[in-house]
């Protein structure tokens, strides 16, 4: 099978559903040909070249009008994918997405639909300080109406958004900017669709369980690498899906091993890992041969400094260590 980098396989996502379907257009902040390549990081390359000015709107810079024009595209039976260009600015179009697009479809007793997804690119790792690399999915993974998406591979990236795109529902989909150009993985060819709400035991284990997303899911199998050096066979997970979050598969794995790790970039407090640590700790509590242990980010912005930045980051070693205490 071919491989191509995390990025390439959202381009090819994006042109394959515009083909399919003529409702579906891009709206967003230099996404026609802005930085010379689609977008800063080239996630819409070629598509106004392919689909033209109609279909590819570059926007000013103002994301709430984005995400808000782009509701209401929706509810009128277009399929927008919005692009917020950092996650970071999330919160200038909360308002439409969190107090519009998510509460239509129950405002309106399932009549109205509000097909849009909103692309945005998160993280850090990439030495872009506090404004450009923060991990928001937090913020609204509280919210009812919204389905929330974080893959990990390429061909997570491709299959999910794919799957984002063909839905009903409103649905935010973080890309982890770091993976763009540096992870390149096997993506089928074609029609390759993952259902929303179905997480991925991406290795199998029996003595430790690890449940990672996004760029995390790299240290979480480095960090199983390490560990199997020392006999311990670990079990990574990874939800891929945060809303609706696949519990059956979270829990089939803890009572499994008996053990868990959760790990996210965002800080460890008020992150989303301790959602999955509840939902552990309500329904396997029995299972578990050792306390829930979290490995995020500390409670502080993302540092400017490159190496102020590298400790910020959760890692294998960060994982390990947390893994050793565990096992002792």
């Amino acid at each position: 099978m071919r491989e191509i980098t995390f990025v390439e396989a959202v381009n090819e996502a994006l042109h394959e559903e515009m083909a399919r379907d003529e409702r579906v257009y891009i709206f967003g902040e230099d996404v026609r040909v802005g930085y010379g390549k689609g977008g800063p990081f080239g996630a819409t390359n070629g598509l106004a070249a392919r689909f033209g000015p109609e279909r590819v709107i570059d926007t000013p810079i103002s994301e709430s009008a984005i995400a808000g024009t782009s509701v209401g595209a929706a509810l009128w039976g277009m399929r927008p994918v919005a692009e917020i260009m950092f996650s970071d600015f999330l919160a200038l179009a909360m308002d439409h997405i969190v107090n519009s697009a998510a509460k239509m479809r129950y405002a309106y007793a399932g009549e109205a639909t509000v097909p849009v997804v909103f692309r945005m690119a998160c993280g850090a790792g990439v030495g872009a300080a506090l404004h450009h690399s923060q991990s928001p999915e937090a913020w609204i993974t509280n919210v009812p109406g919204l389905k929330v998406v974080m893959p990990s591979t390429p061909a997570d990236a491709k299959g999910l958004l794919k799957s984002a795109i063909r839905d009903d529902n409103p649905v935010v989909f973080f890309e982890h900017k770091f993976l763009y150009s540096r992870l390149r993985e096997p993506v089928p060819e074609g029609e390759h669709l993952i259902p929303l709400g179905k997480a991925d035991v991406k290795r199998s284990g029996e003595d430790l369980t690890i449940i990672a997303y996004g760029a995390m899911l790299q240290q979480a199998m480095r960090a199983a690498d390490l560990l199997n050096q020392e006999g311990v066979k670990v079990e990574v997970l990874d939800p891929r899906t945060l809303v609706p979050l696949d519990r059956e598969t979270i829990l089939q794995s803890v009572k499994k091993t008996g053990k868990v790790i959760i790990v996210h970039e965002a800080p460890t407090f008020g992150g989303f890992g301790g959602e999955i640590a509840a939902l552990i700790a309500e329904e396997a509590f029995y299972s578990l041969d050792a306390p829930i242990k979290r490995v995020g980010a500390p409670f502080t912005p993302v540092p400017a400094s490159p190496i102020l930045e590298n400790f910020y980051l959760p890692n294998a070693e960060k994982i390990v260590k947390a893994a050793k205490e565990i096992m002792e």
